[in-house]
C-alpha cells in the first residue's frame, strides 16, 4: 500500500537536533575571529544630539570601532511592509534627530561582549529635548493612507440609519494596550564580509525579505548578499520585516573588518523589532429583538510612529464574519513618539475580535439570546462584503462540535449563577476566523541514487513545523517513508518563498514542494519500467541524482472564491470574588482551516494561539511612563506572559474540512485563526462569572474589583 504522511502525527523532523542542542540557531553561530557589537540607545522621547562623545569608549578595552551618525556613511530608505521588507523605513544612524526612547544612536564594537557592553556605557549623549506625544491619548487623530493595500475605511448599506431604527442597540468602548511579541530568542544577526560580498546569518520570518533590504541600504546587487536562517527561535511577527539592527550589524562587520555579532538585549526587544500598536474600539450595534444583527459601525484608533506609518486592520474582521446588511469600518492613527509598531500574530484580528465577540456577547444578554444560537442566527451564507461564496466555511460545525465537547447546554444564563466552592464560574465563548494568504513560491526535490530524499526551499521554520510538514508533502508526491526524506530550509541560496507571515507558509510552499516532487519523479520514472525503485533506476543508469523543481503561485480561484479559516472557542474561568483573581480552567478550540498536514504540530500551533490570547486577556501589557516616553519595566518580570501553572490542559479539535479552491494541497493555513477570538471569549466567561464587563485589557484582579 502506498504510505501517507499528510495528515499523520508525524514526529517533527527536528526534534532530535533541538532537544539535543544541535540545532544551531543564530545566537549560537561562531565564526573566527569573531567581534561583538552593542547598541546605544536614545533616553530620550524627542529631540536633537547635541553632542555624542565616544572617545572614553574608544579608549576602552578591546574596542574596535564606534558608529553613529557623525560617521556613518548615507544609507537608503527601504520601503516599509507589505510594499517592502523593511519593518522601519528610516535607515539608522543618518542625523542628530531622535524619535522616540530606545531608537539606536550608535554601535559599540570590542573583541568580547563584555568588553562591547562596558564600553557602550561610556558613551556621553547630550540632547535638546522637545515635546513629545507618549500615549494614544495625547495625539491628533489622522486618517492611514491605507492598510496593506486596503482602504482604511468602507461603508456598505446605511448603518447610521438602520442603528436609528434597531430594536436593540449596543454602544460600547473597548482598548486593548500595547503588547510585545517577546519570542525565546532576541533579534540576532552575525555579519561577515568577504571582499564585497556580504553573508547575514539572521533570526528573521523572511530570508529573501532581509537580503533585499540589506542591499537596498547599503546600494549593493541582491546577489551579492546571502541570508542563512536554519532555526529561529520564535517570533510572532517581531521578525517578520527588517529592523535596523541588522543593518547596523553590516555596518559594523564592514567598519571594523571582522565578522560581528549583534544580539539584542530583553530591554532592547521593547524598542527594536515593533510591537502591537493599543487601540481605542467603539463598536455600534443595531438588531431586530431576536438578536439579527442589522448595523455595524466598527470605528479603531491606533498609533504609529512620527516618522511613517503602521496599522493593522482592526475593524475589517466586522466586515466579514457576520451577515449583516449594514456595515461601517473607520481606522484612524495618532502619531506618537514611540518605534514603529508591526504585525503580531493575526495582526488586526487578534484585537478586533476582542471588541466585535465581546460586544456579540453583550447583544446576546440584550437579546435574551443563547450566544451560540445568536452566532448561528448571524451566519454568514456568503461573504458579506464581497457577496463571494466561500471556498469553505465549517463555522457552523465549529459551534456545534465545541458546544458538544464543552457541554455548552448546561450553562445557566444568569451571571454569577454559577459556582464552585466559593469561586465564581463563568463560561464564555467567542467566534475565530482569519484570511487564507499564499504567495509564490519555489522548491527543488532531488532523488539521489542511495535511497535519500532531499527538499530545498528559501522558507523559514519558526518552530511551527515547516521541516516536519514539507518532508510530508514530498513523501506522500515520491510514495516513499518520511524517514527517507529530509529538508533543508532558510537560505537565499536556496530556491525563493514568501515571508513566514499570514499563516501561509504550508499554502505558499507545500505546493512548491509537491509540484517538486512530482516533477522529481517523472524524470526517475522516465528512465525506466515503473516497479523499479528510484535508488534502482538511478544506480541502474549511473546517474548521482535528478532534481525536480516546482513553482506555486496563487490560483485563479482567489478571485472567484472568499477564503478564510474558522474557529470556534469555549472557556471557562474560576473567579475569587474577594481577590478578583481570574483562572482559566478549561478551553475548548474547534477549528476549521482546510487539509491538517500534520494533526500533531498543527495542535501545538493551536494551543499556542490560544496561550497567547490567554495572555492578552489577562496579563499582557507594556506599560509607558507617559512623562518619559519610556517602558517602565522592559524585561518579562514587568511583563507577564502565561506560564504553565496558568494554562489548563486544552481540548483541540479540527473539523474534517476539504477545500479544492484554496490551493492543489487543500491547506489554508493555521498558525493565526487560534488566537483570535480567545480573550473575548475568556472576558465573556468573566462576565458570566461576576456580572462584570469588562471592556478594556488585560483583565486584573484590580479592574474587577
Amino acid at each position: 500500500m502506498r504510505p501517507t504522511a499528510v495528515g499523520t502525527p508525524v514526529d517533527r523532523a527536528d526534534a532530535r537536533s533541538k532537544v539535543t542542542g544541535t540545532a544551531c540557531y543564530t545566537v549560537d553561530v561562531v565564526l573566527p575571529d569573531l567581534a561583538h557589537a552593542v547598541v546605544v540607545q536614545s533616553t530620550v522621547p524627542t529631540g536633537r544630539i547635541v553632542r555624542i562623545d565616544a572617545a572614553a569608549a574608544e579608549r576602552a578595552p578591546g574596542v574596535l570601532g564606534v558608529l553613529s551618525h557623525a560617521n556613518t556613511p548615507s544609507l537608503a530608505e527601504v520601503p516599509t511592509f507589505p510594499q517592502g521588507p523593511a519593518g522601519q523605513r528610516r535607515p539608522p544612524l543618518q542625523d542628530d534627530t531622535v524619535n522616540f526612547d530606545g531608537e539606536h544612536l550608535a554601535v559599540v564594537v570590542a573583541d568580547t561582549l563584555h568588553h562591547a557592553a562596558q564600553a557602550a556605557a561610556l558613551i556621553d549623549v547630550a540632547y535638546d529635548r522637545e515635546e513629545a506625544v507618549t500615549t494614544l491619548e495625547a495625539g491628533d487623530e489622522l486618517p492611514p493612507s491605507g492598510i496593506f493595500g486596503e482602504a482604511p475605511d468602507s461603508v456598505r448599506g446605511d448603518p447610521e440609519a438602520a442603528l436609528a431604527r434597531a430594536e436593540v442597540r449596543l454602544d460600547a468602548t473597548y482598548t486593548t494596550p500595547t503588547e510585545h511579541h517577546h519570542p525565546l530568542e532576541p533579534g540576532a544577526t552575525v555579519a561577515a564580509w568577504d571582499g564585497g560580498r556580504l553573508t547575514l546569518y539572521d533570526s528573521t520570518q523572511w530570508v529573501s525579505g532581509v537580503r533585499d533590504a540589506v542591499a537596498m541600504t547599503l546600494g549593493m546587487a541582491t546577489d551579492q548578499v546571502r541570508v542563512v536562517s536554519p532555526f529561529v527561535g520564535g517570533a510572532f511577527g517581531s521578525k517578520a520585516m527588517v529592523w535596523p539592527h541588522v543593518v547596523l550589524a553590516a555596518l559594523a562587520a564592514r567598519h571594523v573588518g571582522r565578522p560581528v555579532k549583534l544580539v539584542l538585549s530583553r530591554a532592547q526587544m521593547f524598542t527594536s523589532l515593533g510591537y502591537r500598536s493599543p487601540t481605542v474600539q467603539r463598536l455600534s450595534l443595531g438588531a431586530r429583538q431576536d438578536g439579527t444583527l442589522t448595523a455595524i459601525v466598527h470605528a479603531v484608533t491606533q498609533q504609529t510612529s512620527v516618522f511613517e506609518e503602521f496599522v493593522a486592520g482592526a475593524g475589517y474582521i466586522s466586515r466579514s464574519l457576520y451577515a449583516c446588511p449594514n456595515v461601517a469600518v473607520r481606522h484612524r492613527l495618532v502619531r506618537v513618539n514611540a518605534p514603529t509598531p508591526t504585525v503580531m500574530r493575526a495582526p488586526g484580528e487578534a484585537v478586533g475580535s476582542f471588541a466585535l465577540e465581546s460586544a456579540l456577547d453583550e447583544l446576546a444578554a440584550q437579546s435574551g439570546v443563547d450566544p451560540v444560537a445568536l452566532r448561528l442566527r448571524n451566519f454568514a451564507e456568503d461573504e458579506p462584503q464581497e457577496g463571494l461564496a466561500w471556498s469553505s466555511n465549517a463555522l457552523r460545525e465549529c459551534y456545534q462540535v465545541g458546544a458538544e465537547r464543552f457541554g455548552w447546554e448546561r450553562r445557566t444564563t444568569e451571571p454569577r449563577s454559577m459556582r464552585e466552592g466559593r469561586h465564581l464560574v463563568g463560561w464564555g465563548m467567542a467566534s475565530a476566523t482569519y484570511g487564507v494568504h499564499s504567495e509564490a513560491a519555489a522548491a527543488r526535490v532531488r532523488i539521489c541514487a542511495d535511497g535519500r530524499i532531499l527538499v530545498t526551499s528559501g522558507t523559514q521554520d519558526l518552530g511551527t513545523g515547516t521541516y516536519t510538514t514539507m518532508v510530508q508533502v514530498a513523501a506522500d508526491a515520491l510514495g516513499v517513508p518520511v524517514e527517507r526524506v529530509t529538508a533543508a530550509l532558510g537560505d537565499t541560496d536556496l530556491p525563493p518563498a514568501p515571508h513566514s507571515g499570514g499563516s501561509q507558509t504550508a499554502a505558499s510552499v507545500g505546493p512548491a514542494v509537491w509540484s517538486a516532487a512530482l516533477d522529481a519523479c517523472s524524470k526517475v520514472l522516465a528512465l525506466a519500467e515503473q516497479g523499479d525503485s528510484y535508488a534502482e533506476i538511478l544506480t541502474r543508469h549511473g546517474i548521482e541524482f535528478v532534481e525536480g523543481r516546482g513553482d506555486a503561485r496563487p490560483g485563479a480561484s482567489a478571485s472567484r472564491f472568499a477564503m478564510r479559516s474558522f474557529g470556534a472557542h469555549f472557556a471557562e474561568v474560576q473567579v475569587d470574588p474577594e481577590l478578583g483573581e481570574v483562572r482559566l480552567t478549561r478551553f475548548c478550540g474547534v477549528f476549521g482551516a482546510g487539509r491538517i498536514l500534520n494533526p500533531k504540530t498543527a495542535r501545538s500551533q493551536m494551543i499556542g494561539g490560544i496561550v497567547g490570547g490567554t495572555g492578552m486577556a489577562l496579563t499582557e501589557r507594556t506599560v509607558t511612563d507617559r512623562r518619559l516616553g519610556r517602558v517602565v519595566s522592559p524585561n518579562l518580570s514587568g511583563y507577564a506572559v502565561p506560564t504553565h501553572a496558568d494554562i489548563p490542559w486544552i481540548d483541540v479539535c479540527f473539523i474534517d474540512e476539504h477545500d479544492p479552491h484554496v490551493n492543489a494541497l487543500g491547506v489554508k493555513g493555521i498558525g493565526e485563526v487560534a488566537i483570535v477570538g480567545v480573550a473575548a471569549a475568556i472576558a465573556n466567561a468573566v462576565h458570566h462569572a461576576t456580572g462584570r464587563r469588562i471592556r478594556d485589557l488585560p483583565i486584573t484582579p484590580q479592574t474587577l474589583l
